[in-house]
Parts: C-alpha cells; sequence; structure tokens
C-alpha cells in the first residue's frame, strides 16, 4: 500500500475546504487512530458517500470505526465523497479515492464499506466506486477488488443497488461487522482468490444480504419473485438487532472535526428504537423494539466525551429523546456537572411535545438557549390520527409556552406534506397552529418568531404507508403554495424541501432491481451530489427512467395492492405484513393507537420474533401528557431535512445501526 498524499497535497490549493481531505481530528490517539495495516488483517474502507461536513458527524460510521481497529486481525479507516472541484482535480491528475487516515488508495482495502441514510445518495456510490478504480457493477469486478458493502437504513430496500453492491447488512451493524471481518479475513489469508466464495460466506452471515446469489422475476412491470439461487441461503434476511445497548458504549473517542460540520457536538445515544408507531417513520419501525441505555452510562458517556472533546454542546440523541425513563433527572444531573465549567448545554434533538415540560426546559436553558423544534408533523387533528402522532393542540401550546416563559425566542415546527388523506384544510391547519404559536411567544417577547419546516412525505418501505401512493410534484407545489399564502402577512415563515428531489427520492426508495440502471444513467450523465441542489436535476432522473422503458409513475404515485409482491419483501424488519396491513387500514379509518409501551402488545412481531420485551427502566406513564396521547417529536437524522450552508437538500446521519 502506498501513501497518496504526495500526489493529494499539490491539489489542495486549488479547492475549497481543503481541510476536508487531511484526516488528523482530535478525540482519538493521536489525533485520528493510527490504522495497523499487515497482510492478516481484514482492511476497510469505511465510506460516508457525501462531503466529509456531512458524514464526519455520523455515528454509526464512527462505531463500527473504533469497533475494527480494536480487532487484531481487522483495520479501519475512513473516506467522504470529495466535492466536485476536488473530484475534478483528482481525476485530472489520476489520484484515485483516498482514506483521510493515512491516504492509502481505496482500491488497495480489501472491502469498501457504504453507509446509506439517504436514498439520493445512490448516485454518489457509484461515483466513489468508480473514483476508486473499482467496477462499478458487481458482475464485473474480479477478486483482486474489494468486497462492496452497504449497511443503513437505506438497505432495507437494497433493491435499486443490487447489482452494484456485493452484500448489505441489514439492522444494527455492530456485532456483525465482527462476523464479517472474520469472513474477509478468511478469504485476504487464502489469496483472495475466488469471489464467489467469500460472498457465499457472507450470505450464511445473519442479516447479511447478498443479491447476486437470488433471482428476480417480473410479471409485467410488477415483481413475480424473489428467490435464493442456492439451499443454504436464506429465502428472507432477518435484520440484526442488538439486544443490550450497555454493552456497547459506543463510539468512546468521538472524533472533533477540523472544520464546521453538520451536528457540531458530542453525540451520546441514549436508546434505541421506538414504540410510538408513527406510521409515516420508517426509522420508528424498523429500529424497534425499544432498548435504553443505562442511565449511569449515559451520564459515564457525557462526562467522558465532553473531557476528551472539548466541546460545549452535548446532544442526547435518540428517536424521542424525552422517552427516556428519568430524562428530567438525566439532563438535570448533567447540567449541575457542567455549571461553572464556562457553559456546556444539553440539547434533546428529538422532542415529543407532550413530554417537553417547564421543569426540562427550565434546565435546557441554564447554560445556553438555542432554537427548539417541534413536529407535529400534520395541521389537523384528523390527520395527526391517520398518521398516529397523537399530539393534540394544548400539548403543543403547553410546550410552546413552557418554552417561551423560559426565555426561548424562536421555535421551529416541522411537518410533512402530501400525507394519506390529506385536504386543503390540514394544508391551513398548519397556518393556524404557526399563527397561534407566534401569539404564545408574543405575550413574553416581541421577538417571538416560528419557522415553519415542510417536506414532501415519501412512503417508505416497512412501515404501514408502503402501499400509498404518494404526492406528485404539481400536487406538493400546490399546498405548499396554500400554505406560504396563508401566512403571509404573520410572523411565521416557510422553508419547504424540493418537491421535485421528493419526487426523485420516491424513485430511488421504493424501486426494484429495474431503477439500478436508472441510477446508473443519473450518474453517467453527470448526477452526483442529489442531496444538494447546486448537483440536483429531475430531469436527468426523468430521463433515465424513459430511456430504460420505466414509468415514473408506476413507481412513485401509484396505490400498491394487498397481494403485490414488493420489492422488498425478502427483507425482514421484525415486523409483521399484516399488522403492516392491519395499521394501514386504521390509518385510512383514522384511527391512531396509543404507543405499546402503555398498552396491551399489537403484536407486530418484533418482540415476539426477537425475544426481546420492551427494555426501560421503568414502566412510568409520559411525563407530559396523558397516556396514549403522544407520539415522539422529531424524527431520526436519518429522515429530518437539515438546511447546511443554505445548500443541502436535505443530509441523514446518526442511529449506531446506520
Amino acid at each position: 500500500m502506498s501513501d497518496l498524499w504526495p500526489r493529494i497535497e499539490p491539489l489542495l490549493a486549488r479547492v475549497e475546504k481543503p481541510a476536508r481531505y487531511i484526516g488528523m481530528e482530535m478525540g482519538t490517539e493521536p489525533g485520528s487512530l493510527a490504522p495497523r495495516h499487515g497482510s492478516s488483517r481484514a482492511a476497510f474502507l469505511l465510506i460516508y458517500p457525501d462531503t466529509y461536513e456531512i458524514g464526519l458527524p455520523n455515528q454509526g460510521l464512527q462505531i463500527l470505526y473504533e469497533l475494527l481497529n480494536e480487532r487484531e486481525d481487522a483495520v479501519a479507516e475512513r473516506a467522504y465523497a470529495p466535492w466536485t472541484d476536488m473530484e475534478a482535480a483528482m481525476r485530472a491528475a489520476r489520484v484515485p479515492l483516498f482514506s483521510v487516515d493515512t491516504h492509502r488508495a481505496a482500491g488497495d482495502f480489501d472491502v469498501l464499506a457504504f453507509n446509506l441514510s439517504a436514498e439520493l445518495v445512490y448516485t454518489n456510490l457509484l461515483n466513489l466506486v468508480d473514483l476508486a478504480g473499482v467496477p462499478v457493477r458487481g458482475a464485473d469486478r474480479s477478486p483482486s477488488h474489494p468486497v462492496v458493502i452497504a449497511g443503513g437504513h437505506c438497505t432495507y430496500n437494497p433493491e435499486p443497488l443490487a447489482e452494484y453492491v456485493d452484500a448489505f447488512v441489514i439492522g444494527d451493524g455492530e456485532e456483525a461487522i465482527g462476523e464479517i471481518a472474520d469472513v474477509v479475513g478468511a478469504w485476504k489469508r487464502g489469496g483472495r482468490a475466488n469471489r464467489e466464495a467469500v460472498l457465499r460466506d457472507l450470505a450464511t452471515i445473519p442479516g447479511v444480504y447478498v443479491p447476486s446469489l437470488y433471482d428476480v422475476e417480473y410479471d409485467g412491470p410488477a415483481v413475480r419473485s424473489v428467490t435464493p439461487r442456492y439451499a443454504d441461503v436464506p429465502a428472507v434476511v432477518d435484520k440484526r438487532t442488538v439486544a443490550d445497548l450497555a454493552d456497547w458504549p459506543y463510539p468512546k473517542h468521538q472524533l472533533v472535526p477540523l472544520v464546521e460540520v453538520v451536528h457540531d457536538r458530542l453525540n451520546v445515544e441514549i436508546f434505541r428504537g421506538c414504540t410510538r408507531g408513527c406510521r409515516f417513520c420508517q426509522a420508528g419501525m424498523i429500529t424497534r423494539p425499544v432498548r435504553e441505555r443505562p442511565e449511569e452510562q449515559v451520564r459515564t458517556m457525557v462526562r467522558e466525551g465532553l473531557r476528551r472533546t472539548g466541546y460545549d454542546e452535548v446532544a442526547l440523541t435518540s428517536l424521542s429523546s424525552a422517552d427516556f425513563s428519568g430524562i428530567e433527572g438525566v439532563v438535570a444531573d448533567l447540567v449541575t456537572d457542567q455549571e461553572g465549567t464556562g457553559g456546556v448545554s444539553v440539547s434533546l434533538p428529538s422532542l415529543r411535545v407532550d413530554a417537553f415540560t417547564v421543569g426540562i426546559a427550565s434546565e435546557l436553558q441554564k447554560v445556553r438557549r438555542s432554537g427548539l423544534t417541534f413536529a407535529p408533523e400534520a395541521g389537523t387533528w384528523r390527520l395527526r390520527q391517520v398518521i398516529n402522532k397523537l399530539i393534540i393542540e394544548d400539548d403543543l401550546y403547553s410546550a410552546v409556552d413552557a418554552a417561551y416563559s423560559q426565555g426561548w425566542r424562536r421555535v421551529k415546527l416541522y411537518f410533512l406534506t402530501g400525507l394519506p388523506t390529506e385536504m386543503d384544510e390540514d394544508t391551513l391547519g398548519i397556518a393556524q397552529l404557526a399563527t397561534n404559536v407566534t401569539d404564545i411567544g408574543r405575550k413574553y417577547t416581541k421577538q417571538a418568531s416560528c419557522t415553519v419546516s415542510v417536506g414532501g412525505f415519501v412512503p417508505k418501505p416497512h412501515t404501514p404507508f408502503q402501499w400509498f401512493g404518494q404526492n406528485g410534484v404539481d400536487e406538493l407545489q400546490r399546498k405548499i403554495t396554500l400554505l406560504r399564502n396563508a401566512v403571509r402577512g404573520t410572523r411565521a415563515h416557510v422553508k419547504w424541501h424540493d418537491p421535485k428531489a421528493t419526487f426523485a427520492e420516491g424513485i430511488a426508495s421504493r424501486g426494484d432491481r429495474r431503477i439500478g440502471r436508472v441510477i446508473e444513467r443519473v450518474w453517467r450523465a453527470g448526477g452526483t451530489f442529489q442531496e444538494w441542489s447546486e448537483g440536483f436535476s429531475l430531469d436527468r432522473w426523468l430521463d433515465a427512467m424513459r430511456a430504460e422503458g420505466l414509468d415514473p409513475d408506476w413507481f412513485v404515485t401509484r396505490h400498491r395492492t394487498r397481494d403485490e409482491v414488493l420489492p422488498w419483501s425478502h427483507i425482514a424488519a421484525g415486523l409483521h405484513a399484516d399488522f403492516l396491513w392491519d395499521d394501514w387500514q386504521a390509518a385510512l379509518a383514522a384511527h391512531g393507537l396509543p404507543d405499546c409501551r402503555w398498552t396491551p402488545c399489537y403484536d407486530c412481531g418484533v418482540c415476539t420474533d426477537y425475544a426481546l420485551e420492551h427494555v426501560v427502566a421503568s414502566p412510568v406513564a409520559p411525563a407530559g401528557g396523558s397516556q396514549g396521547t403522544g407520539q415522539d417529536l422529531t424524527r431520526s437524522v436519518a429522515d429530518v431535512p437539515v438546511r447546511f450552508l443554505g445548500s443541502k437538500v436535505h443530509a441523514g446521519g446518526g442511529g449506531a445501526a446506520s
């Protein structure tokens, strides 16, 4: 392996933000982990297919980075997508994709492992494989090429990338990565002689899906079946689930970046999974069951993390942070610990309005106030029952009043548009909620403001809404215009996700294997960085669909039937198909279901199939609202749009399985 730094360094003076490419982050010793390569060590290049600023904070990648480098028989380095200026310079100078740790060529690694947190990065994955000097299609790779694997929430429908990714990891990665390292290490020590043999071995690992070992048959435009080619390959691939987070206190050495990044703070995952049952939320469905980290471990991880990194902010992350048992006590202890130390603030990125109390607001504001984000998701109670976001207006107004009374001046409300059964009165309900919120704030400060952020809804696999046909571009744009007109003249401000990007996301997230060639055409037409407004073009996607003879509306806006074989039917998230279908029917009837932590079991399948219970410290009802009326307020980072530098269409990350 050779160090490419002498060839890379001359390029840095010609590009924006050269610090993206040099590594040497703080947080581990010395700086980044000093990986030790060797002929007996399986070498992994962990790649986030977006810029350094988006990828560096990703907790899933950092966890795997530490776990692999703790092993005696493995080594891991990191890479991120070079921005367009750096890529052009690299291709002109014939410099391949490289690691940021030791600047080794990507092609020198045994595994290229991608994190897939958002579907519109798929073209970047193809671009990075090509930039590594590896054939883009798996069928064209020889034993001398690295194995390309991928994990993260998007892998719950792996089919659009089936022709390009050799193996997918479904579910939590902490245990699976060690088993993959065993298989790859044995392959390497055997001289990397037989590529299909290592893929067959990977397919025997629970939670690993190797698409080349399956045949797909079609019935006209629909999938008829996906079947394994060999008897020892599973017909259905079950997700991996880590039972006890206490066994995995990672990352122990969070990396501290050299440049400004999104979520630039200490991040500590306090629990995984969600039982709130929001029907639109893929992350909440696929990460079940709930598994809490012990309170004392949370405190230790925060204290040690702050000491090592020097951060002045810590985020307690999960899908619904206020659902953590004893959250008020944990926040109070952490704030008390940091008083007099120069001001370290504690933030809860995922807040439920019915659990946000004056007590929590009081503790959070002791050091430093930042903006608060609540996510009612829908503008009327009827529609919130449809999506099972069981928040009543009084819950929202009480939370907002608590925040403004403790000195906050701005609140952000997050909504979806294009939801099943949505009508114009639901859209106008968003405007009414926002106006009422600003009125509450003006009782405390004339500077009170409310930002309404609206995202277009994409029905994701393994959710009750997977059978729903999403709204088209024109309809989403009409609803956004209706909302903007409704808040004109108020102190509410509207931001929205590009409906065209929402449509492309629908193609990539809901497609079968035929969409892979569409993704490849978009990439070959220059379509990298599709999550960024600078790079996105819906015309590229529509042109590619036409070239492949595929109807975009058939994949995106068409409602699915109960007996249809969905492209992801052979991937099991632990949820019974009957449960999801019944919940879809309940949604159409506008019937909400309370959190199953406080009610009898709904038999979704997760706890029984994995022999787990709802792992919480104590069975207490939600703090700020009545049983069964509250829901998680913000979704996982992978689902919530992030506005970064004013130009990112949306970005995702986080989640230890990612």
